[in-house]
């Protein structure tokens, strides 16, 4: 089966265009957590604990009732293509930039921070954007 990676190294995903706030803000926790909740929540414990793969598949696993530990379940998961961090809400809504190290594992990045200004001024590291919410017009 083909691997469908999420992993980027050594790069800074930085918020989208669009994103309505200019700092960052926590996901508001509901009963049934958002994917925005989780994938907060899933970096935030752990900042560089976690990879992308790690978020996006435990996220998958505590919403659909699985084991996050079931590796048949995230080979089968990841046999398929899947959405990367760039379309998370955390970058498209809620202000975090996300710094992925040269190992993969992720931490948030608050937009208002000077952490932020430094990492988007890092000629070192690859720079991309998170997807905006809507179309440009």
């Amino acid at each position: 089966m083909a691997d469908h990676a999420t992993n980027y190294q050594g790069t800074f995903i930085e918020v989208s265009e669009d994103c309505p706030i200019d700092h960052g803000a926590e996901p508001p926790i509901a009963e049934n957590l958002s994917i925005a909740a989780l994938h907060y929540r899933l970096i935030a414990e752990k900042p560089y604990g976690r990879t992308s793969d790690d978020v996006i598949f435990e996220t998958h696993a505590l919403r659909k009732g699985i084991d996050p530990d079931d590796a048949a379940a995230r080979v089968e998961f990841f046999s398929k293509g899947q959405p990367c961090l760039r379309s998370s809400p955390i970058g498209k809504r809620y202000g975090w930039g996300t710094h992925h190290d040269a190992e993969g594992r992720v931490a948030l990045v608050p937009r208002d921070s000077e952490e932020y200004a430094a990492l988007a001024a890092d000629p070192s590291l690859a720079h991309t954007r998170a997807m905006r919410s809507s179309r440009a017009k």
